[in-house]
């Protein structure tokens, strides 16, 4: 069940944060041409997160962050490594894991941002996993977040009653083989990066054009039917892959987390895994799709539910813009 690392990671501690402001459907109904009737039978989503005004992306950080190092049993000053999974930056310049490092307290590590979008965490989390098994490393600090409604065209009903803001991070520390995450599969096919995608505000069409506005460029824009059919064959595929790497069926598993992007998308693929509805979990309904903080903040609720516990066998896939697969098997 393991890739022929002599040590690998595992999740020491744990985090999780919301904004308390609350987006209904009912919210919704009042704001664009849509339904909770019609949001519910296609999403399963009821409510999302957003940002206050005087809140940034760092403030979710923050708060995410000290929760999974109080978890831990960790100082921030023995944290090595931040590695931060966001699409939604502060600022273009510098990384925004470099502006929220001071809030966090990293003295002593480095840090950088990791974009893969919805697969971010995952993404992230290997590459935390890396720098444990090779011990450049003892504690990483690996944090998904997003602050999505300020990327939001609220005349798009396709896109705008879908994402929500938030952030989840885990504490990674040395693992024997056998504990913690024992495999990673990643997958980028950058032949459909416009499938899900924002045009306006890069190199390309700079932020200071006025056709940003002019245009709505300057919003998450997304292709979702042929989205919906690519995710539940690429989740499936994945899944599938890790389990296999690890020498596993999906009988094996105690509890799968994927993406929280759509239940629809999470159903058509727990049955392609052969998986009862009580290894599913989902939180979506009330967090709507946070991106690449889905996983760790459905981990915490799991948690708390009692659906996750030490020593289960967690199986997490998640897909997203670019576009992105990555699924992780987890002693946890």
């Amino acid at each position: 069940m393991q890739d022929g690392l002599t040590r690998t990671a595992r999740i020491a501690g744990i985090g999780g944060y919301l904004p308390e402001h609350v987006i209904t459907n009912a919210d919704l109904e009042r704001m664009v041409d849509t339904s909770d009737e019609w949001i519910t039978k296609r999403t399963g989503i009821k409510e999302r997160r957003m940002v206050a005004e005087d809140e940034s992306i760092v403030d979710l950080i923050e708060r995410a962050g000290k929760g999974a190092m109080d978890d831990a049993g960790v100082s921030p000053e023995e944290i090595d490594l931040f590695v931060l999974a966001t699409a939604t930056v502060e600022q273009p310049i510098p990384s925004t894991a470099a502006i929220a490092q001071p809030r966090l307290g990293l003295t002593n590590a480095a840090c950088f941002d990791v974009s893969a979008a919805c697969s971010g965490f995952v993404y992230a989390l290997n590459v935390g996993r890396q720098f444990i098994a090779t011990g450049e490393a003892k504690n990483v600090l690996v944090i998904g977040a997003e602050c999505l409604t300020r990327y939001l065209d609220w005349t798009d009903r396709a896109t705008c009653v879908l994402l929500g803001d938030g952030a989840g991070a885990v504490v990674l520390q040395p693992a024997q083989p056998g504990d913690g995450i024992l495999r990673i599969a990643w997958k980028t096919d950058g032949n459909y990066w416009d499938m899900i995608h924002m045009p306006g505000g890069g190199c390309r069409v700079p932020p200071h054009q006025p056709r940003v506005i002019e245009e709505r460029l300057g919003y998450i824009k997304m292709r979702g039917n042929e989205t919906f059919k690519v995710a539940v064959r690429a989740l499936t595929e994945m899944s599938l892959k890790v389990l296999e790497q690890a020498g596993v069926t999906p009988a094996d598993v105690d509890l799968f987390i994927p993406h929280q992007a759509n239940i629809r998308i999470i159903q058509a693929v727990g049955a392609r895994l052969g998986l009862p509805p009580e290894k599913v979990y989902t939180n979506l309904h009330k967090v709507g799709n946070t991106s690449s903080a889905s996983i760790p903040l459905a981990m915490v609720d799991a948690i708390a539910d009692g659906k996750l516990k030490r020593g289960d066998l967690l199986l997490s896939t998640a897909f997203g813009g670019g576009l992105t697969t990555a699924s992780a098997l987890i002693r946890y």
